[in-house]
């Protein structure tokens, strides 16, 4: 999917800076995403991706700014910022005992009045997720019970149930045979042309990552090294300067191809 770089931003980052228990993890990132965008960043072990994305959720203090759909974050409250913005983190907290059902509930809060009870319309949401995740047949089941590649797939519905227009991906794809992995991508992308959704995403797997994304941006040691279209990103000497890794580039359908080579 195209996307017109002139529709206006759905995220502005401008010298963000992070540092935790005394340790400064992003140095003055600079980042934007065109409303539809679809971003991912990239990077090695350590450079900073996920901090990223959970200052731009509002989950860590930062310096610098960040402004969502025009708005800066300072001037939303809690309950506003969660339906313009839903995060899948790599680890989230699941309550004990909660049903699959009642923990993709937990995405319509946001629109649900205090000491209210959720509608008709949250719960056709919820179903209609479970639907489009292949997890109709969990929603009973306590989320404990379910594979790592099964509650990955709850987090994803819970956060789609929450009908914000930023999606934030941490790894979304992680612990998903490939099969779900191609499911949970194209529906991504798929809801991108359906309801305009924006994404900024990270990932490791460099070839998905370039296969899906419109832009990477490549983190490292809490700096921005590289930011472009997939093929000016993805290149044997940025890789191996970024990575220390060894690879070849091959051309494909989608996106370049990242393939490791045997140093010996």
């Amino acid at each position: 999917m195209s996307v017109d770089q002139s529709r206006p931003a759905a995220v502005e980052v401008a010298g963000l800076r992070v540092t935790l228990d005394g340790t400064q993890i992003l140095h003055g990132v600079d980042l934007t995403v065109a409303a539809g965008e679809w971003v991912t960043v990239i990077g090695p072990n350590g450079a900073g991706k996920s901090t990223l994305l959970r200052a731009v959720g509002g989950l860590l203090p930062a310096t610098g700014s960040i402004t969502l759909f025009g708005t800066p974050t300072a001037r939303l409250r809690r309950r506003d910022r969660a339906r313009v913005v839903a995060t899948v983190s790599q680890s989230p907290v699941v309550p004990p005992g909660m049903a699959v059902s009642d923990y993709v509930l937990l995405g319509r809060t946001p629109y649900i009045p205090p000491l209210r009870r959720e509608s008709a319309a949250d719960l056709a949401a919820v179903t209609e997720v479970l639907h489009r995740l292949d997890l109709v047949g969990f929603a009973d089941r306590p989320l404990t019970t379910l594979s790592g590649g099964e509650r990955q797939r709850v987090f994803l519905a819970r956060a789609l149930t929450q009908g914000a227009p930023l999606l934030l991906l941490d790894e979304p794809t992680s612990a998903l045979d490939i099969g779900h992995q191609q499911d949970v991508l194209e529906l991504v992308d798929r809801l991108r042309g359906e309801v305009g959704l924006t994404v900024l995403a990270t990932m490791h797997d460099l070839s998905v990552a370039g296969e899906y994304a419109d832009r990477l941006v490549l983190l490292d040691a809490g700096r921005v090294a590289a930011a472009g279209p997939p093929g000016e990103v993805l290149t044997e000497e940025l890789l191996a300067a970024h990575y220390r890794a060894r690879v070849r580039v091959i051309d494909g359908e989608h996106g370049p191809i990242v393939v490791p080579v045997r140093t010996r």
